[in-house]
């Protein structure tokens, strides 16, 4: 299969790009010399690379950061979502475009609602959230209307090594690496309350290989391991594997102005189109993000 990875520079899309070479794929990478934001730059990348499968990773993807700039957040990922499909139909009809959203989308919700699947209702709480709904419902008409093979994917929280320290995972987990090493004693930190669910990226980039391959066309797809888990439950295991001993002093510069209190998924629809479930457990992954900080 020849897949192009829309965004295959990033975090996501070294692992993704990996693991398709692994099994066989021919890889082509899209990422910053193309801008999705225009048309004729994408159709002409696609119209190169020809691909059976493009993986639109592509995105801005920060939370805290698309307060800063929404307009800007949904012209790349609401704008640059349709410039891609477009540019499939004109050049690869035939082809499967696996569009990434987030479980963001989902947004603020009661603990009675829990596990969210492809049927809960989404309610955006931020800009990002709602530029990656919006995405949807471009992604999810071009599936409709054009009879195109579009797959909506929604993962939940993902975390691995290479991750940039602009998350939260990885944030922490740098920070108390340097911490440890300059003998401090206190770490600033944001809300640790709010509970996410976790899964390896190495464990998600399966499931989109998978959703290419047996996904079906016009459906929305969770990728989540069904349990959540606060950031001060991170924090306290980040800790424990980096032997430090250190005090939490929350800064109120580092709390988003809205955030969703607690997010966990029901896979069930992905497990029985595909049999994915996640393998890495999250011990081992945190283990793994310190690592790639002390080296």
């Amino acid at each position: 299969m020849r897949a192009l990875i829309t965004g295959g520079g990033g975090f996501v899309g070294h692992y993704l790009s990996a693991l398709l070479e692994r099994s066989g794929d021919e890889v082509e990478i899209c990422d910053l010399e193309t801008d999705i934001t225009d048309l004729d730059s994408i159709s002409a990348r696609i119209k190169d690379v020809q691909p059976d499968a493009i993986y639109h990773l592509a995105a801005l993807a920060h939370v805290g950061d698309s307060w800063l700039d929404p307009s800007k957040v949904l012209t790349v990922n609401v704008v640059g979502t349709g410039n891609v499909l477009a540019a499939a139909r004109r050049h690869v009809p035939d082809a499967t475009v696996l569009a990434i959203s987030s479980a963001e989308v989902y947004g603020i919700v009661t603990p009675n609602e829990l596990p969210l699947s492809e049927v809960s209702e989404v309610r955006p709480a931020s800009p990002y959230a709602a530029s990656k709904a919006a995405a949807e419902q471009v992604a999810l008409q071009a599936a409709r209307g054009f009879g195109q093979r579009v797959i909506v994917v929604r993962p939940f929280n993902h975390v691995g090594p290479g991750q940039a320290p602009a998350f939260a995972v990885p944030a922490l987990a740098k920070r108390i690496v340097d911490a440890k090493e300059s003998g401090a004693t206190t770490l600033t930190v944001g809300t640790l309350t709010t509970r996410r669910d976790f899964t390896d990226v190495r464990d998600v980039v399966v499931a989109y290989r998978l959703l290419v391959e047996k996904g079906a066309a016009g459906e929305v797809y969770n990728v989540a391991s069904g349990v959540d888990v606060s950031i001060a439950e991170i924090a306290a295991s980040l800790l424990t594997l980096a032997g430090a001993d250190l005090e939490f002093v929350e800064d109120p510069a580092l709390i988003r102005p809205v955030d969703v209190p607690v997010l966990r998924g029901d896979a069930g629809r992905l497990r029985e189109a595909t049999g994915w479930s996640p393998r890495i457990p999250l011990e081992a992954t945190l283990a793994d993000v310190l690592e790639s900080f002390r080296t």
